[in-house]
């Protein structure tokens, strides 16, 4: 049986999450919530965000999904496709502007 692209992308996840930590930022309003509920769950606030995490992820995954199949079928490998991926610029806009070329072997 094939995977989902969400279970692909969940695997994806947990294996680059094992391999290193790092902080997360989020203003303090939101640090406060994620600290009392943690707290009143009796986990840890790294337990509650990742948790948290996975379930925002598994009611909007099919959203996530379409956002996935997108991205990729807005790259047909060429440098102005991912220039248009990375500014949001539209490939006529980029035409327009000009001085892109392609990737240099």
């Amino acid at each position: 049986m094939a995977a989902t692209e969400f279970e692909v992308f969940t695997v994806v996840t947990k294996a680059v999450s094992a391999k290193r930590q790092t902080p997360l930022k989020a203003d303090p309003a939101t640090d406060e919530l994620i600290s009392h509920a943690a707290h009143f769950l009796g986990m840890t606030k790294e337990d509650f965000v990742a948790e948290a995490a996975r379930a925002y992820l598994e009611q909007r995954g099919e959203e996530v999904r379409r956002g996935m199949v997108e991205s990729v079928r807005l790259l047909d490998g060429s440098l102005a496709s991912s220039v248009s991926m990375l500014t949001g610029l539209s490939p006529e806009r980029i035409e327009e502007l000009g001085c892109i070329g392609e990737w240099e072997e």
